[in-house]
């Protein structure tokens, strides 16, 4: 059961609170997550009467659920909580009398202020909030991404939020943090005493990072033709799942402690400048091609217009510290795209001795995958004989630890995680702003040289894993992209 609050969502009939935020809400209430008199505040700036809202409200839960989660079995306990309120954030007017005086019939009670709009607007809700007085000391307030366009805008946007809320009641979200297999990292790494020892430069080859989508633009054109895949996945998503792979043990699993942690890998990261780009970095842009035996138009097709925006990247890093020495660090990311994955592969070292007489089979290095989405789990692969020979034949076996057939009822909802730890002031998950501002520090002279040096987008076609260069990254250096268990060669 978490604390007493008042969430007050900014936004609370827009896209995402309709997709996420309420569905994780009314999870919470399906397994007696929520205190008794906690309540949802839901503003926009046109709001119809409470019982049109409220059926609206249900209606979105029934299409978002899963047949499991029944959208009726609790709405009588959930609808209680919801109260609407119509104002606009860029005016001060009498609007703002329905929340202040909703909100001051509980001034003891801990408030969380979710933003579901545009970053833009979070400076003037903030300011507005403090007109009113309502930022108690118990307040706290919650961003959503895209937070900037470049270090400069995302600077300027802290900057506005924190003259009102100091860091420690500042929740950055980053959904992909919220996945219990993104979690299970931190259990992996740190509960088994297998797994030490062995993660660092002496025993790993490399390691591989990849999100991949299968969707293209999805209603997001203006967004995404001005952010590009480097901004929408690279800065945030991705680098947040470096920073798990690569942090040192932190002294406790607290909030402080991790973002110390994670904050030594960003410090860490070798910056890519100038002609380097060439050689680390592939941008891609995909074109017309076949997903799952459709034939799907191209991003130009979808935009309507010429753009050099990347849907497409692939990144070869390093981290400059004892653990990873002379490591690499493949990232790559795309729309469109084969299949829909995010994982995380751990490639070690090949034996530096063979024992065995020829010919016994080719014998493979060991691998970890880590499997964030979909079909959540890990294997590592290892050799072994086969069985029923006579003679020692060895072949790669996997050992799969599979999270559906392991745990039963699983409910996999980031955002009802994230949400729950707001709920708690639990900021473990969330990013702090100087990890943001490394990030950015690290991701804008990539982009700048792209500008600079004129790097075109490489085209792929829907429906493959990327432009042939980003697999001749990998090539060059003797690897290939694991590709979701495929080709051991790295093929389209």
């Amino acid at each position: 059961m978490t604390e007493q609050v008042d969430m007050v969502i900014f936004g609370g009939l827009g896209d995402l609170s309709l997709r996420k935020l309420l569905p994780a809400l009314y999870r919470s209430e399906l397994g007696g997550l929520l205190a008794e008199e906690t309540r949802i505040l839901l503003i926009a700036r046109k709001v119809s009467d409470h019982d049109s809202e409220l059926a609206r409200v249900h209606e979105w839960l029934s299409s978002q659920l899963k047949s499991s989660e029944s959208a009726s079995s609790h709405w009588p306990e959930f609808s209680r909580r919801i109260e609407f309120c119509a104002l606009d954030v860029s005016d001060s007017d009498e609007r703002w009398d329905h929340l202040e005086g909703s909100l001051n019939q509980f001034p003891n009670r801990d408030r969380v202020f979710y933003l579901a709009m545009p970053p833009s607007l979070y400076g003037t809700t903030c300011e507005q909030l403090s007109g009113r007085k309502l930022i108690s000391d118990c307040s706290r307030v919650v961003l959503e991404k895209p937070l900037g366009y470049d270090r400069e805008t995302a600077n300027a946007i802290n900057a506005q939020v924190g003259q009102y809320f100091p860091e420690q009641h500042i929740f950055r979200i980053d959904h992909y943090l919220g996945k219990e297999t993104v979690q299970n990292l931190l259990a992996l790494r740190f509960a088994n005493i297998m797994f030490e020892p062995l993660w660092n430069g002496k025993y790993i080859d490399h390691v591989q990072i990849s999100l991949s989508e299968e969707v293209g633009l999805e209603g997001r054109t203006a967004f995404y033709d001005q952010a590009g895949a480097m901004r929408d996945m690279i800065q945030n998503h991705l680098l947040q799942l470096l920073c798990l792979v690569a942090m040192e043990p932190p002294h406790k699993l607290q909030a402080d402690n991790i973002r110390t942690e994670k904050l030594k890998v960003l410090q860490a990261l070798r910056p890519i400048n100038g002609y380097e780009v060439q050689s680390h970095t592939v941008r891609g842009q995909y074109v017309e091609g076949t997903m799952q035996g459709k034939q799907v138009p191209g991003y130009l097709d979808e935009l309507g217009e010429d753009s050099q925006t990347e849907t497409f990247v692939a990144i070869k890093a390093h981290i400059d510290n004892w653990r990873w020495s002379g490591v690499p660090f493949y990232f790559r990311t795309g729309k469109r795209l084969k299949e829909r994955c995010a994982e995380v592969v751990i490639q070690f070292k090949s034996l530096s001795h063979n024992v065995f007489e020829n010919p016994v089979g080719h014998l493979e290095a060991n691998r970890l995958v880590i499997r964030l989405q979909p079909d959540e789990r890990i294997q590592m692969t290892v050799m072994a004989k086969e069985l029923n020979k006579f003679d020692i034949r060895l072949q790669q076996v996997p050992l799969n630890l599979n999270f559906a057939e392991t745990f039963d009822n699983i409910r996999s909802d980031a955002y009802q995680r994230l949400l729950l730890n707001v709920i708690q002031n639990d900021l473990s998950l969330f990013a702090h702003r100087d990890e943001a501002d490394l990030a950015w520090a690290w991701v804008d002279p990539i982009i700048d040289a792209w500008s600079q040096c004129g790097t075109p987008v490489q085209a792929y076609e829907a429906g493959t894993w990327g432009p042939d260069a980003s697999a001749a990254l990998l090539h060059s250096d003797k690897r290939a992209w694991h590709n979701n268990g495929g080709s051991k060669r790295g093929k389209r």
